[in-house]
């Protein structure tokens, strides 16, 4: 304990440095540009050591701009070419839907085209044929498969005798289909009986008329043959009927 007085108040004691005081605002108002030097002093070498290297700012920042509005540029005219890419497949898909309709209908007109002709040659020889099958008469019977699994189009024309012809014929069609079903025989009516077809099935003419009925049958039923009968307005039996075989 005394040693430690002894040491403090002796002549070997810690010397006692003495400094103005020196407020903390001034001693920041000399060190700050001291350091703004170095930084910019820092700055300078590094931005000379780049242009030394062959790297210049200055170039750089105006390629880059440049760059930057060519980029801006081509998404520009990428966006209007997308748009004028959609227009233009949506005018081809307009396109190609006219020209489908236009094939549609121009089928159609081929079509009906034969099917007059054939009834011009058909009216053309209805005189020498005339009075020979009754005063009603079942010509052009056809019975086809439709484009559709189990649908078939029938297809026949009706026609009076010349001596009936002043007379309207009201009654209706019936369509018998005889086929096989799993190996048992079966018959379906066509139209079947409180069915929405029943009206369409009706009929009503004068001279003639061409009847065109697609009737549906289950794909597993085979057909063998299909019965076209003619009922009178008032009758159940029919006043004619003809059978067509499938093959």
């Amino acid at each position: 304990m005394l040693r430690k007085i002894k040491r403090k108040f002796s002549i070997s004691a810690t010397r006692l440095h003495v400094r103005p005081f020196v407020p903390w605002y001034v001693r920041w108002a000399i060190t700050i540009p001291f350091i703004i030097a170095a930084g910019g002093l820092v700055w300078w070498a590094y931005d000379s050591g780049l242009e030394l290297a062959g790297f210049h700012r200055g170039l750089a920042e105006k390629e880059l701009a440049s760059l930057q509005d060519r980029v801006s540029f081509l998404n520009g005219e990428n966006a209007k070419l997308a748009s004028q890419v959609a227009s233009y497949e949506r005018q081809m898909q307009i396109d190609r839907s006219a020209m489908q309709e236009t094939s549609n209908q121009v089928k159609g007109l081929n079509d009906e085209n034969e099917q007059l002709k054939e009834d011009l040659s058909f009216f053309q020889n209805l005189p020498l044929t005339a009075g020979k099958e009754g005063d009603l008469s079942i010509h052009r019977l056809k019975v086809e498969p439709n484009t559709l699994a189990g649908e078939y189009h029938c297809r026949l024309l009706l026609v009076q005798d010349v001596q009936q012809r002043g007379k309207e014929f009201q009654g209706n069609l019936e369509l018998l289909v005889s086929g096989y079903q799993g190996g048992s025989k079966v018959v379906l009516q066509f139209p079947q009986a409180n069915s929405p077809e029943v009206a369409a099935s009706q009929l009503n003419f004068k001279y003639y008329q061409r009847i065109d009925r697609v009737f549906k049958i289950p794909a597993d039923v085979k057909i063998e043959s299909v019965q076209v009968r003619i009922f009178e307005k008032g009758s159940h039996e029919p006043k004619v009927q003809q059978t067509v075989g499938l093959s």
